[in-house]
Parts: C-alpha cells; structure tokens; sequence
C-alpha cells in the first residue's frame, strides 16, 4: 500500500462515475498528482475542492503508479471569497489551469509551489497580483526549464539599459545597441529587472505578452498543447477592468 499526506492547490475536479470525482492538485511535496475522491459529484464535497483552494490531503493506492484515492480537507478557501471579484476569480482560474496543463505528473516543485501560494494570497489586492502574475509566469517558465536570461545585455553583456528580449534566446538586449532589428524585439518592462520600478497598466501587459510568447512557442509548443484559454479570459477580463492597456 502507497499512501503519503501533504499541502495542496486545487487544479480542478471532475466527475467520474455516478457520483465519484477525480480531484487534480498541485501538492507542495508530490508534485502533480490525481486521485478519485468518494462521493465528489456531491455538492458539498464538490464545493470545498474547487480550484486555488488550499487543500490538506492524503492519498492511498495499492501502488504508487496507481490512480489512487484522496482524502481532502480545506485549509484556505479562495474560490468562494472571490466569487464577486471577477478579476481575482479570473487570476485564480488561470493561474490553475496553466499548472495543470505544464506540469509533469509526480515531479515536486516546492518553490513553484510557494510561489503560486504567495500569489493566491494576493488575489485580493487587485493594485498588486496582476503584475505579480507576470513575475510568477517568469519563475513558471524558469523552474520548468524555459527560463528567460534578462542579466544582461546578448550583444554588448552591459547589465543596464535593457529594453528588450529576443524571441528567439529569450535573452535580454539594450534596444540602443539593437536599432536595426528593435521591431523584432519583445519589449522588456522595467519592473521584471527592477523591483522598485512602478508596474503600470501598460508595463504590465507588456509584460503578460513578454511570457505569453515563451509560454506559446516554447512551453506549450513541446508539450504540444496551446496556452490554456483561461489565461486569455484573464487578460481580457483585466483589460475591460482598466489594469491592463496595450499602450
């Protein structure tokens, strides 16, 4: 018999059977896993594991590589205190489904987990998480192995005055010493290199279009699966709330 216990985020349930569920979560020390949940098309066991909430749970299998049974409690519940938050709800959905579609099965991420921990958390303070969001997709993309090098500059090595990315080594690069080719460039806000730098409405969907290529064309395109559509609705749903403008 396999069993462990640990910390989890809620990615998401669904129904199986008549009235079980498999319930998805992120555990801090397990990693992605998935579990049937006992009588988890219930409303009242349904409720308490809806995605971004804080779970304490514990699984049991016959075998480690067995789908296995959860047993789940709420430690922190978010989706219902921010359900008349449209944007926080929105964040909260998206920041779900982008683990559970790029994160490997059993593979622990615990800093990845801190992270998004962190970042629920805020979900609150609508003048905080969005440019949050887009430092926790760096650190996605870095601690799955498609980081961004923004240390300094690809042509000159200079650590100041940088403006831009390159699309194709996601290094960073002094727009100054890239004039013949800065339109190929993906612009680079300054509070991803300077955390005392104001994050604007404009900066931060800079930003969300600075990971949202790597997450595109590199994450997602190896796993061969688009971007999760909840990111897009994210977005959308922060633009018509005026914290992100295309400038």
């Amino acid at each position: 018999m396999a069993e462990w216990s640990d910390r989890a985020i809620s990615l998401g349930l669904r129904r199986f059977g008549e009235t079980g569920a498999i319930l998805e979560v992120f555990a801090r020390e397990q990693g992605r896993r998935r579990g049937m949940v006992y009588g988890g098309a219930s409303q009242k066991k349904r409720a308490p594991m809806q995605p971004g909430n804080t779970l304490s749970v514990t699984w049991k299998a016959r075998a480690d590589d067995s789908l296995g049974f959860f047993n789940a409690e709420t430690d922190i519940e978010r989706a219902a205190v921010h359900m008349a938050d449209g944007e926080a709800l929105a964040g909260l959905s998206a920041l779900a489904e982008l683990l559970a579609a790029a994160l490997p099965e059993g593979e622990p991420k615990p800093a990845l987990y801190d992270a998004a921990e962190t970042l629920l958390d805020l979900l609150g303070n609508n003048d905080v998480w969005p440019a949050l969001f887009v430092r926790w997709e760096l650190g996605l993309l870095q601690m799955l192995g498609y980081g961004l090098d923004l240390s300094s500059c690809a042509v000159s090595g200079g650590k100041d005055g940088l403006t831009h990315v390159s699309p194709k080594s996601g290094r960073a690069v002094r727009g100054s010493e890239a004039t013949d080719y800065i339109a190929r460039l993906l612009p680079l806000p300054a509070f991803l290199i300077d955390n005392t730098a104001p994050a604007n409405p404009v900066d931060i969907h800079t930003g969300f279009r600075l990971t949202g290529h790597f997450l595109s064309e590199r994450l997602f395109a190896d796993l061969n699966k688009p971007v999760p559509e909840a990111r897009f609705l994210m977005i959308d749903r922060l633009e018509r709330a005026g914290r992100l403008s295309p400038g």
